[in-house]
């Protein structure tokens, strides 16, 4: 695929001033430490490069949900500490993100220095789109351009990813490029067989990427929460699992669209559900106890895949050319039920003949923490969780419509 907008390869950087957002939403511990810092690794080579062009880089994200009001527990100054021991050069700090603090902090900035602005999300604007703090924000920086590389937030109109791009020329980061391209190619032209792995909770967030696979994958593999919901409509009593009840038309309209597809005799070997599953009255139980799924006990809820549903997926996905993870089989937390994913992702990441997209959110945490290369066992580990899944299912993208087109 062509990448439509233009990059930061496409314009002359060399000692300009460029704003970055990055998306360094990363995961904290209970006592405010970085427990998994791959968003900021991932930010890297764009930096490298800019810094390289002998820019003045100022890089403004988010962190957390502190709902427009200013709260330590959500600063950024953690995420410049751990910026710079990666770049191996000081990350200066300022402790906003916008007005004249921010504008003198830039302004003292040299070649080739970096300073990460405070959390956006200080402001109830940020959320809000808001024109008028996107040009405060401008102001403060004076930015030759605007580098977006926040995979993370592109499906947001925010203030920072969309409103900001009407102040500043926006061009995308090597990241946000690679992301793209890399998603978009495997939904448009994959190398087929084409499987799709779908997990997490939820029927409900992945309507329109469930629909989409039904068009475009050769096989569907269904687990985690969301494989309930499925049973559920199959008749099957799922006892104390979660579930949504409020999904059957939307189950019946998918199940109808696979049956235009593959033939209603078909429909079941090409949406595959788990054939017994992993459950225990609760999480906290340290047993798995395996059963069919005719058989779950009412006083227990399904929290993994079970044993013969490993194999038959785990050989689905071994038969494919391209896998597309979205979502992790079991409530992967607790590793009594993290065998599911763990079984696929040994499978993923022992094949080289596989390419695998693993499509961000908690499916990108549990492969990282899996993989003793921290997921370079994996074709390509997203850095987003809903752009991928909105990415995936077509959608367009604000943080990237509102950037640069190529020019023709």
């Amino acid at each position: 695929m062509t990448f439509s907008k233009q990059t930061i390869y496409d314009v002359p950087l060399e000692h300009k001033t460029v704003l970055v957002r990055a998306d360094y939403n990363v995961p904290l511990t209970s006592d405010g430490k970085i427990s998994d810092d791959l968003r900021i690794r991932a930010s890297l080579p764009t930096l490298k490069y800019l810094l390289e062009q002998g820019c003045r880089v100022v890089i403004m994200s988010h962190l957390g949900r502190p709902d427009g009001e200013r709260n330590a527990k959500y600063s950024l100054a953690s995420v410049a500490e751990r910026l710079s021991e990666l770049l191996g050069q000081t990350v200066q700090f300022a402790d906003d993100c916008a007005g004249d603090k921010v504008a003198q902090a830039v302004k003292k900035l040299h070649i080739g220095q970096v300073l990460l602005l405070e959390n956006v999300r200080f402001y109830p604007e940020e959320e809000q789109n808001d024109l008028a703090f996107a040009k405060k924000i401008a102001a403060a920086v004076k930015a030759r351009y605007f580098v977006q590389d926040g995979f993370g937030v592109v499906h947001r109109a925010h203030a920072s990813t969309d409103a900001i791009a009407q102040c500043i020329p926006g061009i995308a980061g090597a990241l946000l490029t690679r992301e793209v391209t890399t998603i978009s190619d495997a939904m448009k032209a994959p190398k087929r067989p084409l499987v799709a792995v779908l997990g997490g909770a939820k029927v409900s967030d992945k309507i329109k990427v469930i629909e989409a696979f039904v068009q475009k994958a050769d096989r569907i593999l269904i687990g985690g929460a969301m494989a309930n919901t499925f049973l559920r409509y199959k008749g099957y009593s799922v006892g104390k699992s979660k579930v949504e009840t409020d999904q059957h038309d939307t189950i019946e309209a998918i199940y109808a669209a696979a049956a235009k597809k593959v033939g209603a005799e078909k429909v079941d070997e090409f949406i595959l559900l788990p054939t017994d599953v992993a459950v225990a009255t609760s999480p906290d139980e340290a047993e798995r106890a395996v059963v069919s799924v005719d058989k779950i006990p009412d006083n227990t809820m399904a929290l993994d895949i079970g044993s013969d549903t490993i194999e038959r997926f785990c050989e689905a996905a071994a038969g494919a050319k391209t896998v597309i993870w979205n979502g992790t089989l079991g409530f992967s937390e607790k590793q009594p039920f993290a065998h599911g994913s763990a079984r696929m992702a040994l499978a993923l990441a022992s094949n080289d003949d596989i390419f695998s997209i693993i499509g961000g959110g908690d499916t990108a945490d549990f492969v990282q923490k899996w993989d003793a290369q921290e997921g370079k066992s994996f074709s390509h580990v997203s850095t987003g969780g809903g752009a991928s899944l909105d990415l995936m299912a077509g959608k367009k993208l604000p943080g990237v419509e509102a950037l640069l087109a190529v020019k023709k």
